[in-house]
């Protein structure tokens, strides 16, 4: 019987893995291939914060997984995993449902061989007191269309006043991570690009926007040589930074943080934190951490079973050597994807699998077409510094690889030249 591996989670480790195994063992039937995801398109999860500034078309950079699972010899199915039944290898799928409510595509169960767990992260918000209720969260592209959404109702309603009232808007986001750093600057870059597209009754420096950290310093988990230099091109652009203000709690006009400082805000995002999805804490035996994330061997298969493994945000790897887990990074998900791939064609001659070795190569922080800063690390170099235009085509690049492991050289060099040639016909930011 040909061996049967199911991918769950379709974002960029998942989606990767499964075109690499749909190339090698699907093509050559060697094992039946099968990518579930609740969603039928992928959009990189790193450009997220630039889908809810409007400086991406969503749409034009989407893609479309049952086209891919036909180009590269995998199967897709569309669906929400919700359970699972380890001693009969097989996991639930909830029900999917259409816009009007009615029955898309049934519950039903799906069989497995070798089951790969890549859900990904959501927002963490702790618990804090009204933040789901009044906050955004960018973890979805719909979350990040709302949120674009929201923005420009609010630059359409002041350009349709008639009074000779000063407008304003106040962005506060939680979390000085890449995220909300990066959001920050492409927030700033809007303001500027709606006002040039004639929406200027909301003037460039009338968006008030706060980044707010809990910790000391913006960017706490990369070196301070980078945290540094962006908090002060932040300060330039006008971005209010605060650090050690925790949030305590958010109202539906402001947030309040545990000093008691009260920051009105219209719109609020927050992006501190991240958990896996509560669906897999304890899912059939399985050991997890407090965030929810599946406890996975060196190898990256589950601590209680050997026929599930997982990768990415959801699983909590050690790092040898140290007391740490691998970081939550689009590199890690990278590197873990290629190391599965090889892994399984192992798993099915019954050989010894690999262990994952985790490599940082680097950060790279982007401000928009403001600035980028970042390192690059190799064994050759060491750490290199990096800034401004120089930085930002090495943070361009990082895409671009991501479109190489997908579509492979031609196809990626042809989406490159039509974004190029389109740059020319369509407005910088999306209107709509």
């Amino acid at each position: 019987m040909t061996h049967r591996i199911v991918i769950v989670g379709g974002g960029a480790g998942g989606l990767e893995l499964a075109t690499r195994l749909g190339k090698t063992l699907g093509k050559r039937g060697t094992a039946r291939v099968l990518l579930v995801d609740a969603n039928l398109t992928h959009i990189w999860k790193p450009l997220l914060h630039e889908v809810a500034a409007g400086s991406l078309n969503s749409s034009e950079d989407e893609l479309n997984y049952v086209a891919q699972a036909k180009w590269n010899h995998f199967e897709f199915q569309l669906g929400r995993m919700s359970g699972l039944d380890r001693a009969q290898r097989k996991i639930q799928l909830a029900a999917t449902y259409d816009e009007a409510g009615l029955e898309l595509v049934p519950a039903r169960e799906v069989p497995y061989d070798s089951l790969v767990i890549a859900v990904g992260s959501t927002t963490n918000d702790f618990g804090t007191q009204g933040a789901a209720q009044h906050c955004l969260f960018l973890d979805t592209r719909k979350q990040a269309e709302r949120f674009h959404q929201q923005l420009l109702n609010h630059y359409l309603r002041a350009h349709a006043g008639q009074t000779d009232k000063v407008e304003q808007i106040s962005v506060a986001i939680v979390g000085a991570g890449a995220t909300g750093v990066e959001l920050a600057a492409e927030l700033h870059n809007a303001a500027h690009e709606l006002a040039a597209y004639g929406l200027d009754r909301i003037k460039p420096e009338n968006m008030y926007i706060t980044l707010i950290e809990a910790g000391p310093r913006v960017l706490p988990a990369l070196p301070e040589r980078i945290g540094g230099p962006v908090h002060k091109t932040l300060e330039k652009l006008g971005v209010t930074v605060l650090t050690d203000a925790a949030v305590s709690e958010v109202t539906a006009e402001a947030l309040i943080t545990s000093s008691g400082q009260v920051i009105p805000a219209s719109l609020k995002v927050w992006a501190a934190g991240i958990r896996a999805p509560g669906f897999l804490k304890d899912i059939d035996g399985l050991e997890t951490n407090r965030i929810n994330q599946l406890q996975v061997l060196p190898t990256l298969q589950t601590s209680r079973d050997e026929n599930i493994f997982a990768f990415g945000d959801c699983a909590a790897c050690p790092q040898p050597g140290t007391d740490r887990n691998v970081p939550p990074r689009a590199q890690a998900a990278h590197q873990q994807a290629s190391l599965l791939a090889k892994s399984l064609k192992l798993r099915i001659e019954g050989k010894a699998l690999p262990e994952y070795k985790y490599t940082d190569y680097g950060s790279l922080i982007s401000l928009s077409r403001f600035s980028a800063v970042g390192n690059l690390m190799g064994n050759l170099t060491g750490s290199v510094m990096l800034e401004g235009w120089l930085a930002r085509m090495f943070y361009v690049s990082l895409y671009r690889m991501h479109q190489m492991a997908l579509y492979g050289a031609f196809r990626t060099a042809m989406l490159m030249l039509g974004s190029k040639i389109g740059r020319g016909t369509e407005p910088r930011l999306k209107l709509h």
